[in-house]
């Protein structure tokens, strides 16, 4: 990936972008063209990271996944982004807001993608994911007896290859006119699925009962979709439901990382219960 500015545009001042199309934790997203947009990271998000992202997005893409192709890495005053085929239609969780009654439709949908995104066949280096659960579990906020806890608990589980999207949810998924596409390839690495399947449990569950004020019309559906996403999940790629209950304590112990206060007791609740896999 290289750094340039494509078609003589030479956006200094962040202002020419106009307002974002939609915002992110990292970074924000900006029509670029008519076939494109740029997502535009924070000027805290390191070069490195940024770049791992582009490859990683270009792996899934490559693999035939339904990923949006990436482009060149674009530099926009103080900040860097990557150009991507534009993608219209909206998330997942936006159709769910404008029609509930398809939240459990979409919820073995997205078991379905992550499924294929686990079957899938890529020859690009990325990062372990046991490595990235143990640098962030070391980073948590924890008592020192839950990280060592935790440490154990994921030394004892099994190591995997294959790609994992490492933040798959409804927020991350367009409905687009072409079928669903997946977005946000930040976090991907390769690992056990079912640690990336403990990932998406875990913000169902944590996020939806902590994040949703108790009038959101989602809800009351947490539960349902939750047993709708896991039932279509391992009917389509069978495995140990019991395995996934261990990696659900880890992933949530990696997750106190991120510092989000309305999830936090949730998941320390969830981390306080790690225990190494039995051989």
């Amino acid at each position: 990936m290289t750094t340039s500015e494509p078609d003589g545009r030479r956006p200094d001042q962040l202002q020419q972008l106009g307002e974002p199309i939609a915002r992110g934790r990292t970074a924000g997203i900006y029509i670029w063209d008519a076939r494109h947009v740029l997502n535009l990271f924070h000027e805290d998000v390191y070069r490195t990271i940024i770049e791992y992202e582009a490859r990683a997005a270009a792996a899934a893409s490559a693999a035939g996944l339904p990923a949006p192709a990436p482009g060149e890495i674009i530099a926009v005053a103080n900040r860097l982004g990557i150009v991507y085929e534009s993608v219209s239609g909206p998330t997942m969780l936006d159709l769910m807001l404008q029609k509930p009654w398809m939240a459990l439709d979409c919820a073995r949908t997205l078991a379905s993608i992550q499924a294929q995104i686990h079957s899938a066949e890529v020859r690009t280096r990325l990062e372990p994911l046991r490595s990235k659960l143990e640098l962030n579990i070391r980073r948590a906020q924890l008592p020192e007896i839950s990280r060592a806890a935790a440490l154990d608990a994921l030394e004892s589980m099994p190591d995997g290859r294959r790609l994992c999207h490492g933040d798959l949810h409804p927020a991350n998924i367009v409905m687009s006119s072409r079928g669903p596409v997946i977005i946000d390839w930040l976090d991907a690495s390769l690992g056990n699925p079912l640690a990336d399947v403990a990932r998406t449990v875990i913000i169902i569950l944590g996020d939806g009962q902590h994040l949703l004020p108790g009038d959101h019309p989602l809800k009351p559906l947490i539960q349902s979709f939750h047993k709708a996403y896991l039932d279509t999940y391992f009917r389509l790629r069978p495995a140990n439901r019991e395995e996934l209950s261990y990696w659900v304590t880890i992933v949530a112990a990696a997750r106190l990382s991120e510092n989000i206060p309305e999830v936090e007791q949730w998941l320390l609740d969830q981390a306080s219960r790690c225990r190494p896999r039995p051989v």
